[in-house]
């Protein structure tokens, strides 16, 4: 597939169609025009086209399960409603027989990974956070446990005394087999204090990274944007990600997040545009060159979009969740999670291939 380029392309964005087609890396500025451009259509087709060289019609999605051991968090960051007080109403710290009984209740034969996220608790030592992955591997040892953000593993450190490669290794013999990519939020040291991002500055969310790959260990990363930030901080932020991917090749996925109104009442005005959420999983997909998958969060931007977005450089739809809880708590307006069969509609209704995933990308099944 060719992009077409119309009488309404102008100059500059002939140019970056000719780049990205030679194979010739966007700089900042590209990126920054991307985002100033109307041309969205040209755009799109462009994103669509670098995604069909890495990927074909394929669109990739797992059975997992979303968990939160616990909602008490030490840090209180501007844009989060996820977060409790200990005591609070509300808040709440499970143990691992706890945990294990509510995915019970809830776990079907096809769930192949739990996502594992929660507060930075520091009422609790490290080693409730370790026996947490124990008591759900020894019970449930064929799913995958991706676990925790770079700015849990930062908080650990914080809390045990141990570096980040002793906290990892730690995690990784009770059964850590990949990173969650949350914590990113924008990487601009000056965005995280006014938007206080009370927990890894910049520079320790990479490193996070940087030494899971070095242990063998493919993570993914994220980006929260809608809030504060202007269009080249976004650039910016992909821009550091490429370059620790060039370093590692650790990065499974790149997930660009809509950030969330603190209300579900809150009106179109106070969230991202659709406009805007289409851009930045394009942008994304033509910056960064070097990861095989962007993936639509369906969670923040809603199933039909998401479904458009594979037409606009989406590779991936994430999964089934089952309950997700802190972006809803946040005011999102969409499903709490998909089925599986609902998943493959979305993805065949965009006339894509869906493909059951593990992980790791490892593909489970193709539904043709």
């Amino acid at each position: 597939m060719s992009t077409i380029i119309t009488p309404f392309t102008d100059r500059r964005m002939a140019e970056i169609v000719e780049k990205v087609r030679s194979g010739e890396r966007l700089n900042l500025e590209d990126g920054v025009y991307l985002y100033q451009t109307d041309d969205l259509l040209t755009l799109g087709q462009l994103a669509n086209e670098a995604n069909l060289r890495k990927n074909g019609k394929k669109v990739y999605f797992i059975e997992n399960m979303s968990l939160y051991f616990t909602n008490v968090c030490e840090s209180r960051c501007a844009f989060c409603n996820f977060r409790k007080d200990q005591g609070e109403e509300g808040s709440y710290t499970l143990s691992g027989p706890e945990m294990i009984e509510y995915v019970e209740q809830h776990i079907h034969p096809g769930i192949r990974e739990f996502h594992i996220v929660g507060g930075h608790n520091n009422h609790v030592p490290f080693q409730y956070y370790v026996d947490s992955l124990k008591a759900l591997n020894e019970r449930f040892p064929d799913v995958t446990l991706k676990a925790y953000t770079a700015a849990e593993i930062e908080f650990f450190t914080r809390i045990s005394g141990l570096s980040t490669k002793e906290v990892l290794e730690e995690l990784m013999k009770a059964g850590l087999k990949s990173l969650t990519g949350g914590g990113a939020e924008i990487l601009s040291d000056q965005y995280r204090q006014k938007m206080k991002v009370d927990k890894a500055n910049v520079d320790q969310y990479l490193e996070v990274h940087r030494t899971a790959h070095q242990l063998g260990m493919k993570t993914h990363t994220t980006m929260l944007y809608g809030a504060i930030e202007s269009h080249e901080d976004r650039i910016r932020h992909m821009l550091q990600i490429r370059d620790l991917q060039d370093e590692t090749g650790g990065f499974l996925v790149f997930i660009p997040l809509s950030m969330q109104p603190k209300s579900k009442n809150a009106g179109i005005m106070r969230r991202n545009s659709a406009y805007e959420d289409l851009k930045t999983i394009a942008i994304s997909r033509l910056m960064l060159d070097n990861i095989d998958h962007i993936k639509a969060y369906f969670i923040n931007i809603g199933p039909q979009l998401t479904q458009v977005s594979l037409s606009f450089g989406a590779s991936d739809v994430h999964g089934t969740i089952l309950k997700e809880r802190i972006s809803h708590a946040a005011g999102a307006l969409t499903p709490e999670g998909l089925t599986r069969k609902e998943l493959v509609w979305l993805i065949q209704g965009a006339g894509r291939i869906p493909v059951e995933r593990d992980t790791f990308y490892n593909e489970i099944k193709v539904y043709e």
